[in-house]
C-alpha cells in the first residue's frame, strides 16, 4: 500500500498565489489545504498539515502573530514563511517566532519546492550518526541521547524542534571542534542555504536559552566571524 501523500496547508489571502502554488505544489503529489485568512488557517490545523506555507500580510490576523499562534497550537509542524519584507529584522522576528525557512516576494516556484523539500529533510527524524561515534553526549548536566533523539538538562526532558535538535546533534558529533557558519548552514539546513547568517543566529540562540542558565558556564561558545563549538568538557 503506497503512503498518504504529505499535506501543505498554504495560507494565502490571494486566490492567483493559492491558485499557483496549488498546481505547481500538487503536481509534487502533496495534497493541498488553502486557507484564504488566519482563521481558517487555524481552524485547518486540526487536519495536522505535514507543512504550512505562511503568507504574513492577511487581513484578519497579524502576520506575525499568526505565526505565534499556530506555534503555540502545534511545536512541530515546520512552517515557511511568504513575505514581501526582505530586511533581516524581518527575517530575524520570522524565526524568533518558530518560522522554518522565509522566502521573501516575488519569488519562484521552483525556489519555493526546494525549499520545501529542505524544509522536509531536515524536520523528518535525523540520519543515523557515523559509525563509531557515540549514542548519549553528556555535556555538564545536559544529557542528548542522538538515537532516541531526547535531550534532557538537570534530568529533565528539553523540547527542541526538529531542526534544534539536528543543529545540537551537528554540534554534539563534533564535540570541541570549531564548525564554520557555512558547514552548520549546510549540514542542518542544505545546500544553498551557506549565507544565511540569520538562520544559525537565531537557532543558537534558541538552543542557549533551553540549554544554558545563568547559573551554569555557557555549552555553546561563539568565536566572533568564525562559527561555533560545543564546549569540549
Amino acid at each position: 500500500m503506497s503512503a498518504a501523500p504529505l499535506k501543505i496547508l498554504v495560507v494565502d489571502d490571494e486566490p492567483p498565489i493559492r491558485k499557483l502554488l496549488r498546481m505547481g505544489l500538487s503536481t509534487q503529489g502533496y495534497e493541498i489545504l488553502e486557507a484564504p485568512t488566519g482563521k481558517a488557517s487555524l481552524d485547518l490545523l486540526a487536519r495536522n498539515p505535514d507543512l504550512i506555507i505562511l503568507d504574513l500580510g492577511l487581513p484578519d490576523i497579524e502576520g506575525l502573530e499568526l505565526l505565534r499562534m499556530i506555534r503555540a497550537r502545534n511545536e512541530g509542524v515546520p512552517i515557511v514563511v511568504l513575505s514581501s519584507r526582505g530586511d533581516e529584522v524581518g527575517k530575524v522576528q520570522a524565526l524568533d517566532l518558530g518560522a522554518d525557512d522565509y522566502i521573501t516576494k516575488p519569488f519562484g516556484v521552483e525556489e519555493l519546492l526546494a525549499r520545501i523539500t529542505a524544509t522536509l529533510r531536515r524536520t523528518r527524524p535525523a540520519a543515523e550518526s557515523p559509525v563509531g561515534s557515540p549514542t548519549v553526549i553528556t555535556v555538564g548536566d545536559v544529557v542528548i541521547d542522538l538515537e532516541a533523539q531526547l535531550v534532557t538538562r538537570g534530568g529533565a526532558a528539553v523540547h527542541l524542534t526538529p531542526t534544534e535538535f539536528h543543529l545540537l546533534r551537528e554540534l554534539a558529533l563534533n564535540r570541541g571542534r570549531l564548525l564554520s557558519h557555512a558547514t552548520l548552514l549546510r549540514r542542518v539546513w542544505g545546500v544553498g542555504y551557506e549565507t544565511e547568517t540569520e538562520y544559525i543566529r537565531v537557532y543558537i540562540g534558541r538552543l542557549r536559552s533551553k540549554l544554558e542558565g545563568p547559573e551554569c558556564p555557557s555549552l555553546i561558545t561563539t568565536e566572533p566571524r568564525a562559527g561555533y563549538r560545543l564546549v569540549a568538557d
